[in-house]
């Protein structure tokens, strides 16, 4: 298994506590630090769409309105804390955030 994070995201730290205490060892990737690859960002612009943005986030709240229309894989590119998290990948499978949907389909593939 394995989750893009952020370090300080309280989410995210719930998430990989729960999940490293249900399936061992996560790879971990934080995207602040680590980065996300843009084969990743594409993946997960695929499967998730424009949810992938978090436009909730005190990095949307920065940008300019133009910016704000940008192509949304530049400006994950450029802003990887723009990206929802976390984003769980469980064999080929993709999950968003740690909503109880996630968690429940989650814990059945185990």
């Amino acid at each position: 298994m394995k989750i893009w994070t952020l370090k300080n995201c309280d989410t995210c730290r719930k998430a990989v506590k729960e999940l490293e205490a249900e399936f061992g060892a996560l790879e971990r990737v934080d995207v602040r630090d680590d980065g996300v690859a843009p084969v990743d960002l594409a993946r997960f612009y695929a499967a998730f769409g424009e949810d992938i943005l978090n436009r909730r986030s005190t990095t949307w709240r920065a940008l300019s309105p133009e910016a704000r229309e940008g192509n949304p894989l530049t400006l994950l590119a450029a802003h990887p804390t723009l990206m929802k998290r976390p984003v769980i990948q469980l064999d080929e499978r993709l999950f968003l955030g740690w909503g109880k949907d996630v968690q429940a389909e989650l814990m059945q593939s185990k």
